[in-house]
């Protein structure tokens, strides 16, 4: 098993990115019960080849530019392994001392790297999805700790760009702010949020009588990776008493540059940030980190007035219970993949891995720009490249369909000004030049098709 996940990292090339299937697939070509004895473990795998492996979709192939590409690195699959092998549950010091304190140290390691407050106390969770949902609950039992005795509380406004993830819509549902009470603050024209809008909103919120709680900055939106100013954002939700969350699970891991540090500044301003390491610092996933200035009302937004007398255990300062402070009280081994990573690659290392990928995306946007039959269609801060034919929407869509029919190469798509956008991430550990030029001459070649269907 491990020479075949050897072998498929060496040639992954040899597989196409997206899957020529239909929906259903493998659910009429395997048995529809599951077997009465078991199974040989060459049959499992081959079957495992011959049927699962053609409906996959390559995370993994240097050439997934889909979403925010990502990459389990070797060191982080064998961290995996690893863990698996253990199979630890930590949810207490006391079941596993040695896996509670190595995610102090690893995300130490990274709060120093990126010059984050030491006063800023790390945790991990699977997706920046649950991160976020954990930051909204703190916020809320700030503004209002009613609500969790009573279930009652004014109504809280949560503020977040246009371009935000959805995931903290969902997590402000989670925690009972309901829609009517999400507030979309309008962006500038490289879709940053705009602190005077935001301003402006809070302002009228307590004109009606509302209660001001969150708002959302974002470092990498997900459609264009625009950064959010996040020292004037913070400077607005200091003044009005707003819980700052700074989602900066794509584009944190560029501050560990010099030349990025400055995307963090404000930082010391925000209660709390995300980071994804399983989106760019080759983590397989899933692995998120959220940081908190603030990390007693986290765990008093979730504290019981009793503890079972299974998760009783004796006092001490160094002895920390990671399930205070989240809502899962199962935790998965995950530091120790990462672990692996900070120490194989180190921070030169990384660094030297991410300068590479913003260098391939900024020759590619100079490429871009060098076909007048094509168009940026937002700045390029990182290793995102938006861009579109200087057609209609629908010959985009065309363009789009056809480059991922071909199993080369995986991009995706948003709307950026109304208009149909293609996305080109790179993010793969994997990816060199010559995967970036051969995939923009495949795009190049798809035009004169494009032309003749429209």
């Amino acid at each position: 098993m491990v020479d075949w996940m050897a072998d498929y990292l060496r040639d992954i090339r040899k597989y196409p990115v997206l899957p020529n299937v239909q929906p259903g697939a493998l659910i009429d070509a395997l048995p529809a019960h599951g077997p009465e004895s078991g199974q040989p473990m060459d049959a499992i795998m081959a079957d495992f080849e011959k049927l699962v492996l053609p409906g996959l979709t390559h995370w993994n192939h240097p050439r997934f530019h889909s979403y925010f590409s990502i990459s389990a690195s070797g060191p982080g699959i064998l961290g995996e392994m690893l863990a698996a092998t253990l199979n630890i549950q930590h949810m207490l010091w006391k079941a596993s001392p040695a896996s509670t304190e190595l995610e102090q140290v690893t995300l130490g390691w990274l709060r120093e790297w990126w010059g984050l407050d030491p006063r800023f106390f790390g945790i991990i969770h699977d997706t920046a999805s649950t991160a976020s949902m954990h930051a909204i609950l703190a916020a809320r039992e700030q503004a209002a700790p009613q609500a969790r005795l009573s279930g009652e509380h004014p109504r809280l406004i949560l503020y977040r760009s246009e371009h935000t993830h959805n995931s903290v819509d969902k997590g402000a549902l989670t925690v009972g702010i309901g829609k009517e009470n999400i507030r979309k603050i309008a962006a500038d024209d490289e879709f940053r949020m705009i602190p005077q809008l935001l301003e402006r909103a809070i302002r009228d919120d307590l004109a009606a009588g509302n209660k001001p709680f969150c708002v959302v900055a974002t470092l990498g939106t997900t459609s264009s990776s625009s950064i959010d100013p996040l020292p004037a954002i913070g400077q607005i939700a200091e003044k009005y008493g707003l819980w700052l969350h700074v989602d900066a699970a794509y584009g944190g891991p560029a501050a560990l540059l010099e030349e990025y540090r400055y995307i963090l500044d404000g930082s010391s301003r925000a209660d709390s940030i995300v980071v994804n390491p399983h989106k760019w610092l080759f983590t397989p996933v899933d692995l998120s980190i959220l940081y908190t200035r603030r990390p007693e009302i986290l765990r008093r937004a979730l504290s019981l007035d009793e503890t079972p007398a299974y998760l009783v255990t004796a006092q001490h300062d160094r002895a920390l219970n990671f399930s205070e402070y989240a809502l899962p009280l199962g935790r998965r081994f995950r530091s120790l993949k990462l672990w692996f990573i900070l120490r194989y690659y180190g921070r030169e290392g990384i660094a030297r891995i991410l300068r590479e990928h913003i260098r391939m995306a900024r020759m590619l946007a100079e490429e871009i720009g060098r076909d007048e039959r094509f168009e940026l269609a937002a700045p390029v801060p990182f290793s995102l490249v938006c861009f579109r034919y200087r057609g209609s929407d629908e010959e985009n869509q065309k363009l789009f369909e056809q480059i991922n029919a071909t199993g080369k190469a995986f991009l995706s798509s948003t709307v950026l000004h109304g208009k149909f956008v293609l996305r080109f991430a790179i993010g793969n550990i994997a990816t060199t030049e010559q995967d970036i030029r051969e995939t923009w001459a495949l795009i190049q070649g798809m035009v004169p098709a494009v032309q003749r269907s429209a």
